[in-house]
């Protein structure tokens, strides 16, 4: 079966965001200010899998091996069945 699969990948908590405080920066120079600003990367794709636990199981392999760097990064997978 056909599954999509969503990974917002963010920075665990204390680690330094350069982009976020970039962002927070310029919002500031533009009369907008905001507190505690946090990017995130998301990736999406479809994949074949037998079961949404193995297409999870098989997205989060994906994620230790090659999308994330475990010891920096936090993630979240969403899967759904997608279209046949």
């Amino acid at each position: 079966m056909k599954y999509q699969a969503e990974v917002r990948i963010s920075l665990k908590k204390g680690m330094l965001n350069p982009e976020a405080s970039t962002i927070q920066r310029a919002l500031a120079l533009l009369n907008y200010h905001v507190e505690d600003t946090k990017t995130a990367e998301t990736v999406t794709f479809s994949l074949e899998a037998k079961s949404p636990e193995d297409a999870r199981e098989e997205v989060d392999q994906m994620c230790q091996r090659l999308l994330c760097n475990p010891i920096i990064h936090d993630y979240h997978i969403t899967v759904i069945p997608g279209d046949e």
